[in-house]
């Protein structure tokens, strides 16, 4: 029998599964190789934390590891419905304050300052705190990105049932595709959601298949996460979009890493000078923060560090127990016909 141990946030309705014991220590020397580890050896325990029975498809989960990089107070591997992501935004909020709540890092009023390793970098926390005495609360969080900067601009994809579909591909620390709906000849604010998320996981699909992405400095980095399809504001007005990343999967905040590869398109695009902010929001309504810090040394022309501000929310704990013998124990996904368990 296993245990597993866990705390519950969300962030802008998006779920934060942080595992607190029970999970194997990873050993890899860096942050990519317990990647690799977490998914060789261990994925079994990531479907139990993230599908049904325990989670669900819009479930998104944490790993806390040993850091590499001697700047990092922890680092985390970040888990979803197919795999482990190269980044999240959303899960950095969430983090920073866990990661004061639970004393992982020293706190100080009026803002705590320290740094996490996630398998695409070092990211830097701002974490609003108050309190004191063991009874530290953390409040408003935002992190400096890694370098985000733009791989593709007015890339044609072809993309059946839609045509040529004119995007752009940005980087924030995972790789999106990023249009606003009218390019699939839809309305964000009006049009049906599922048919968004069709239209978005057609191009992510066909890019994945028909567009080489290599990573400027790490191979396994180098893969499309998602599509982000965005209404038609101005860069001075509030703008809303909805991710769709991984197998389908909504994200139900603003997308941390997804505003990150947002302003910096942008930012290249002439539209959001440094200093600028901008708010951008999510299918429950939730609210992210965009600021461009500025440029940045990285080898990838235009890379700029982009600043995400949001809040994290605590939304339970408890343990899972995974039952020796129990044929669903490590999780299932429904199947789209009867005959794929017959044929099991």
């Amino acid at each position: 029998m296993t245990r597993l141990a866990y705390i519950d946030y969300h962030t802008c309705g998006e779920p934060v599964r942080i595992v607190t014991s029970g999970y194997p220590v990873l050993t890899g020397t860096t942050i990519l190789d317990k990647r690799r580890q977490a998914r060789e050896s261990y994925d079994h325990l990531r479907r139990a934390m993230m599908l049904e029975p325990r989670g669900h498809d819009g479930m998104y989960g944490v790993i806390p590891v040993a850091a590499s990089h001697p700047e990092a107070a922890f680092g985390v591997l970040f888990t979803h419905n197919e795999g482990y992501s190269t980044m999240c935004g959303h899960a950095t909020i969430a983090l920073g304050r866990y990661a004061i709540e639970q004393g992982l890092v020293k706190a100080t009023e009026p803002v705590t300052r320290f740094a996490i390793e996630a398998p695409c970098g070092l990211l830097r926390l701002s974490c609003e705190v108050e309190g004191g005495h063991g009874n530290w609360r953390a409040g408003a969080v935002s992190f400096e990105s890694v370098p985000a900067f733009v791989e593709a601009r007015d890339l044609v994809v072809p993309v059946p049932g839609y045509g040529d579909v004119v995007t752009d591909i940005a980087y924030g620390g995972a790789y999106y595709c990023i249009l606003p709906a009218s390019r699939f000849g839809l309305d964000l604010m009006q049009t049906p959601v599922e048919e968004i998320v069709a239209a978005a996981s057609a191009l992510t699909d066909q890019a994945r298949a028909t567009v080489k992405i290599t990573h400027p400095t790490e191979p396994d980095l180098g893969f499309l996460y998602g599509t982000i399809v965005t209404d038609e504001a101005g860069p001075d007005e509030d703008s809303f979009n909805l991710c769709v990343f991984a197998e389908r999967q909504i994200d139900r905040s603003p997308t941390g890493s997804g505003v990150t590869a947002r302003m910096a398109l942008d930012h290249a695009r002439g539209l959001i000078p440094a200093g600028q902010s901008r708010r951008i929001r999510s299918i429950t309504g939730g609210t992210f923060t965009g600021r461009v810090i500025g440029p940045v040394d990285f080898p990838a022309a235009g890379a700029v560090t982009i600043a995400v501000g949001g809040r994290g929310y605590l939304a339970g704990e408890g343990s899972f127990v995974i039952e020796t013998g129990d044929p669903l124990g490590h999780g299932f996904t429904l199947p789209k016909r009867f005959a794929e368990i017959a044929d099991s």
